[in-house]
């Protein structure tokens, strides 16, 4: 893959095709993750690549959302903190996942994200600060297992939690879950990084993509063509899930 220029240009457009949906929507890795695969990454390895691109998008929008005034740092990083010991177990069993149950894994788990980003987001506007602390720590060790194993469509997972348990509004989710997944995924790289299953051009290239595409969909962030994203994300994730699960 790292001979390939057509692929690493491929990579470059779908990392800021996923930064800006994860802008907009989220469910980016859902096409990161497997074009790594698609592109011969093996699996672990494309799972511990991508978050090279998804740690350096978070700190770009950490870097944004600290101006906006809707930024809580004390509750995110103690969820983030709490989140950061499930991401160093989730990542420790998915170092140790057989390449081939890992994409039917991560196929069923498309599907699931996909419905959850079609069904939308009907939450009320919320608070202004998050509620219910003490009942969240427990909840986001659990997002940190999953976000360390799979990561893809954790930003869903946490939005839902968010605004129901913690009563906040979106804006303050949104900013609060980008600082919780920059915290967590730190030690989560680590682990994948010293197991050997991070390829640093592949990486990079992805995390050029991501960053771009969340600039860009920070600044077109209401588009009259959210109906036509829905619709390519469907077509693009129910094919990819589908080659994942019988490949």
């Amino acid at each position: 893959m790292e001979g390939s220029v057509l692929s690493l240009v491929l990579l470059l457009f779908a990392g800021i095709a996923a930064g800006f949906l994860n802008v907009l929507a989220g469910g980016g890795s859902l096409l990161t993750l497997p074009i790594l695969i698609f592109l011969g990454l093996p699996p672990v390895t494309a799972n511990g690549t991508n978050r090279v691109a998804i740690l350096c998008q978070n700190v770009v929008a950490v870097h944004k959302f600290r101006k906006t005034g809707f930024f809580m740092l004390k509750e995110g990083i103690i969820l983030g903190l709490t989140a950061s010991v499930g991401a160093a177990v989730g990542s420790m069993i998915a170092v140790e996942t057989s390449g081939e149950l890992f994409r039917r894994i991560l196929s069923v788990v498309m599907i699931i994200v996909l419905a959850l980003i079609l069904l939308g987001n009907k939450t009320n506007p919320g608070q202004e600060k998050v509620q219910n602390i003490r009942l969240l720590v427990p909840l986001f060790f659990l997002v940190g297992i999953y976000g360390g194993f799979i990561q893809a469509g954790v930003g869903f997972i946490i939005i839902a939690i968010v605004t129901t348990v913690g009563g906040a509004g979106l804006i303050q989710t949104n900013a609060l879950k980008v600082l919780v997944i920059m915290i967590y995924m730190i030690p989560s790289l680590i682990v994948f990084l010293v197991q050997g299953h991070v390829n640093w051009t592949a990486g990079l290239v992805l995390a050029a993509g991501t960053t771009t595409g969340a600039w860009l969909g920070a600044r077109f962030s209401v588009l009259k063509g959210d109906k036509w994203i829905r619709y390519i994300l469907t077509a693009a994730v129910v094919s990819m899930a589908v080659k994942l699960f019988f490949f």
